[in-house]
């Protein structure tokens, strides 16, 4: 009997405990019910392992498993909360500049009537303006002819030097399409070179890689400027991460962003430790253990005796990690135990050396979707609301009973977010306790389904985290800027697959977060990236656009859809 079968049958006893008289029965029922909630997950889990164990023995016995077809989920299994979202939110407002204004106009054609058609009497009255967009796409192959002049009496041989923004045989115009092609258009190399071939430019494959990955120092250092100056545009950051391969081994992208930009770091591993070098912008990691650190520690329930040890031998001490190292040593000793000690220690002084940094900008509060790897990394946590509700669609109750009161709860759940929303438009001390209180009426909804209740403590766990917006109203309720900036780096993935080497991975981080901050920027890429390739640097930074944009309240508001309203 499947879950639909279930549901039919106890639709059709209509069974509603809150209605018999008699509490024992009431309560029977409610916990038949609930045992029957508890059963079919259990079949439904036992069903997917059955089915999984079956595919293992086709394949020990050489034959294929259960083929995996490529269909829509069902309705129960979709855990977008898209539409919950649309029917509490407002259309937002339609831009102002017409698409005629954006339109740069290059040449100017008058279409004359001819006069042998016209009456006498007829009076001209003006023009009609068509704006028709169109492109010419032709190569500027350039001959340059570099005069040379011999000394004899000095021996010396003086020859004509090319302009500046000329290197190798290719120039900027080319260079600039490439890159504008790899990292704007997610286009491939191999399709980059067929690209160029047709309109008549030769040019190994080769070529294209050394273009896209040698000699870009510029714009390394210009994605170092671009994390700097978000990292100092708000006081939260955004941060989420999705994999990645070099050379076929696998990576973690990590994405971390505000409304003035979006910059990638490619890592090994997303411990807690890596995301932290990140923070600081490379720079050399140390370890400090005051009382923060030791806070740290007590949270991560070291025990009293290495605490005690560490209080002995580093408190109030900046280690590097040499320094570090030797520490690890003398208080665990045999390297064959306490590995996970010796990581949340070193987590513990890195942190609370991080926080007491003034070379660097320290981020106040982080928003994710609460993985463990982005915890106590910052002073304050910030949670996102798409995630938390997406807890609750992936309720499947089979009692019509457990139904209607999770769809009750959903529809609490969504009006209460509208409120947040239109506090974000409204900010004052007294609608935040205000709604801190409403938050709590609404965690403490008691119903007949034991699954939502779990999931209802669970929100109401993390309240500090959810109502971080309450105190700092320009965090976003959701995180669908870093995760629109994952799904770029996704996109990019399904067509490169991976990058080949350490060299082609820092280019790709590189240009990724610049392509992604000069949309947010509402910068061309393309004018960008060739005004950086020819040297000319007309345009100012995308750093210094930054400072400017956050000085003038430029930025994304935050409409409340998450990254399901995003496609």
């Amino acid at each position: 009997m499947n879950k639909s079968e279930i549901s039919q049958i106890l639709e059709s006893l209509k069974i509603q405990p809150d209605e018999i008289s008699d509490e024992t029965e009431a309560e029977a029922f409610r916990l038949l019910l609930q045992i029957i909630e508890i059963l079919n997950e259990e079949n439904q889990a036992l069903k997917a392992e059955l089915q999984k164990i079956r595919d293992e023995l086709n394949q020990l016995k050489g034959e294929q498993g259960k083929p995996k077809f490529s269909i829509p989920k069902k309705k129960s299994l979709d855990i977008s909360s898209e539409n919950e979202r649309k029917s509490l939110i407002p259309p937002g407002e339609k831009k102002s500049k017409e698409k005629l204004s954006k339109i740069k106009i290059d040449i100017t054609d008058v279409c004359k009537v001819d006069r042998s058609i016209l009456p006498e009497d007829a009076v001209f009255k003006g023009y009609k303006t068509v704006v028709v967009q169109d492109i010419t796409i032709t190569t500027k192959n350039t001959a340059y002819k570099k005069e040379i002049f011999h000394s004899p009496s000095q021996n010396r041989t003086y020859t004509g030097k090319l302009p500046p923004e000329i290197e190798g045989e290719f120039g900027p115009g080319v260079k600039s399409l490439i890159i504008t092609l790899k990292h704007a258009s997610n286009v491939s190399e191999p399709k980059i070179h067929e690209f160029l071939k047709n309109i008549g430019i030769y040019i190994s494959p080769a070529t294209i890689s050394r273009i896209l990955t040698k000699k870009i120092d510029v714009f390394h250092q210009e994605k170092s400027d671009i994390f700097r100056a978000g990292l100092e545009s708000t006081v939260y950051q955004q941060i989420d991460d999705t994999g990645a391969k070099v050379n076929g081994q696998n990576r973690y992208v990590e994405i971390i962003c505000n409304p003035f930009y979006t910059a990638y770091f490619t890592i090994p591993t997303k411990d807690r430790l890596s995301i932290l070098d990140i923070l600081q912008g490379g720079k050399t990691r140390i370890y400090f253990f005051d009382e923060e650190a030791f806070a740290l520690l007590e949270s991560f329930r070291l025990s009293n005796k290495i605490i005690r040890k560490l209080r002995d031998n580093a408190l109030d001490k900046v280690l590097d990690e040499k320094q570090m190292r030797k520490l690890m040593a003398e208080i665990l000793p045999d390297p064959n135990k306490g590995k996970n000690q010796r990581t949340r220690i070193m987590e513990a002084g890195a942190i609370a050396a991080y926080h007491n940094r003034t070379d660097f900008p320290v981020v106040k509060a982080l928003l994710s979707d609460g993985a463990p790897q982005f915890k106590k990394l910052t002073e304050e946590q910030a949670l996102c609301w798409i995630h938390d509700a997406r807890n609750y669609k992936k309720l499947g109750p089979v009692v019509p009973m457990h139904k209607k009161e999770l769809e009750d709860f959903k529809v609490l759940y969504w009006n209460y977010y509208r409120k947040l929303l239109q506090f974000k438009e409204n900010h004052t001390q007294e609608n935040a306790e205000k709604l801190s209180a409403e938050f709590d009426v609404l965690v403490s909804t008691k119903t007949n389904y034991q699954a939502l209740n779990k999931r209802i403590e669970k929100t109401r766990e993390n309240k500090v985290e959810l109502l971080l917006t309450l105190k700092y109203p320009e965090i976003p309720l959701h995180n669908n800027a870093a995760e629109l900036g994952a799904r770029a780096q996704v996109r990019k993935r399904d067509v490169s697959l991976h990058t080949m080497t350490e060299e082609g991975t820092k280019a790709s981080d590189t240009f990724s977060t610049i392509v992604q901050t000069a949309k947010k920027l509402e910068v061309s890429v393309f004018d960008y990236i060739s005004d950086r390739v020819s040297k000319s640097f007309k345009m100012p930074s995308l750093a210094k656009l930054i400072e400017t944009k956050k000085s003038s309240g430029f930025g994304c508001q935050d409409n409340g859809l998450g990254i399901d309203n995003q496609v």
